[in-house]
């Protein structure tokens, strides 16, 4: 009795240890798979992702649309900041980048343009005909004749002269003549223009001249001759335009970029090539209110001294304006500003998380630009790296990444050889013309749980003992866009042990 109760007891143990090893066999063989969820001292993910399919993202946890799995957060330290690029230091040795620090300082403005030496138009002086008369001698004869104050440039008959010449002396000898008109008889003459000299002489011999010769009120060249010997002119006409030279006017083509650094009155210097290492002083006195379409450059009108007359119109010169500097602001180097039309991009540099040099692209605003700096209004900060030279060829290599060709640290040529495989282990469900249907456990090195899923066949094909059933290790290849496939596939387990 003892005996018989003993082995009833022995054989229930046996089908409760085979039941409880039965559920614990089944879980292990088939783990679920739990969401992956970051600490409370975790930093918050950038994005989700479903390690089968890394180039989709989403915002929010769950379970992937894809696969029967969880997505995967994505730290800022995981490399989830695409926007940055990793090379390793022999790499960039070999692209000869250089790099500069960003800098506070101030610019000093200094604007250098060329321009063309013109007229002042404001020496401009007219000498017209104020009666009727004809022009019997000319002492100008040419355009851009030099001429000083005072030299004769013409004599002209003018009957009307006579006339009033005779009236005024009849009423300088007349004793009924009161002294108020002898002085009105001579401004007559005054308004006539008769010069004064002209009239000293009449006064002083008393005899009445025909002819009045018109003298150069400035000195200059003349800039029109609008007479010739034997021409009758009228009252208002125009004889001679003279042009002075005592002051010339350079007119500048100043970059729209540059039209604010200027100011009514800023000092400006001037050279010219006829007299090399000479420098002529002067000023702005007009910013012109129009800009060449063509040339996006603004008109500046400078008045240069010219006592000596050796800047001459039509000369070519070179303008110096120092403008007052700028306060404290961020500057970088010229070059290490990209600009691609609607934007300004710097690379920065800076060194990862293993030691290796990694540059990011970054969005900034630019301000003035001289002496081969340019000011950085936003988007840097003092005492970062930025890229100088080499930033398309990092563009390429970081397009080159994803085929993992050069951004590694191995030989050349080795990068290119090396391909990483993901190994795992499981049942055939299914085989299709170009694929193969696998159950399968966890593959940590794709951070991918247990699940059944289609995997692209090898390029050697099936191997014959596998069938439908049988139990295989596998080696798994991933693209660049995410996408898996079979790389080897072997009945049984050790496959690359």
């Amino acid at each position: 009795m003892n005996r018989t109760l003993i082995f009833g007891l022995a054989a229930i143990g046996l089908v409760v240890a085979g039941v409880v090893a039965g559920i614990w066999l089944g879980g292990h063989r088939s783990p679920p798979v739990a969401p992956v969820v970051a600490n409370a001292t975790d930093k918050k993910p950038l994005f989700y992702i479903d390690p089968m399919y890394p180039l989709q993202r989403f915002d929010k946890p769950g379970k992937s649309p894809f696969m029967d799995m969880m997505l995967q957060p994505v730290f800022s330290d995981d490399g989830g900041d695409t926007g940055s690029v990793t090379i390793s230091p022999r790499v960039v040795q070999n692209l000869g980048i250089r790099t500069a620090l960003v800098t506070s300082g101030s610019i000093n403005k200094k604007v250098q343009v060329v321009g063309a030496v013109a007229f002042d138009e404001r020496a401009v002086v007219m000498v017209q005909a104020r009666v009727s008369g004809t022009i019997e001698k000319l002492f100008v004869r040419a355009p851009l004749d030099a001429v000083a104050k005072g030299q004769p440039l013409a004599e002209i008959l003018a009957p009307e002269w006579s006339a009033a010449q005779e009236e005024y002396l009849a009423l300088k000898n007349s004793p009924q003549a009161n002294t108020a008109l002898r002085q009105a008889a001579r401004q007559r003459l005054n308004v006539l223009g008769m010069p004064e000299a002209t009239l000293a002489a009449i006064d002083a011999d008393g005899k009445t001249r025909p002819r009045i010769t018109l003298t150069a009120p400035v000195s200059g060249v003349i800039g029109e001759l609008s007479v010739r010997e034997g021409m009758t002119v009228m009252p208002g006409t125009p004889l001679f335009r003279i042009n002075g030279l005592q002051s010339v006017w350079i007119n500048a083509d100043v970059p729209e970029t540059q039209v604010a650094w200027l100011k009514l009155g800023s000092a400006v210097e001037a050279s010219v090539l006829a007299f090399p290492g000479e420098v002529f002083t002067g000023r702005v006195t007009a910013l012109l209110p129009e800009v060449n379409a063509a040339t996006r450059t603004l008109k500046a009108r400078i008045e240069i001294a010219n006592p000596k007359g050796r800047l001459a119109p039509g000369m070519f010169a070179t303008i110096n304006v120092n403008a007052s500097p700028t306060q404290q602001v961020l500057l970088v180097p010229s070059e290490a500003v990209i600009q691609t039309g609607r934007r300004s991009v710097v690379l920065v540099s800076n060194a990862g998380r293993d030691g290796k040099p990694q540059f990011t692209p970054v969005d900034v605003e630019i301000g003035t630009e001289a002496g081969e700096m340019t000011e950085i209004r936003r988007g840097l900060t003092a005492g970062q790296s930025v890229v100088l030279s080499g930033q398309f060829l990092i563009d390429s290599e970081a397009s080159l990444k994803a085929t993992g060709t050069r951004m590694t640290d191995g030989a050349p040529g080795q990068a290119a050889a090396t391909v990483v495989t993901h190994k795992g282990e499981g049942k055939v469900e299914a085989i299709g013309k170009d694929d193969m249907t696998l159950s399968h456990g966890a593959i940590p090195t794709l951070k991918m749980g247990a699940m059944t899923m289609a995997y692209k066949l090898p390029k050697s094909g099936v191997p014959a003992e596998v069938k439908v059933g049988s139990t295989v290790s596998f080696e798994l290849v991933q693209s660049p866009q995410g996408e898996l496939a079979l790389a080897r596939i072997q009945l049984g387990a050790g496959v690359g042990k």
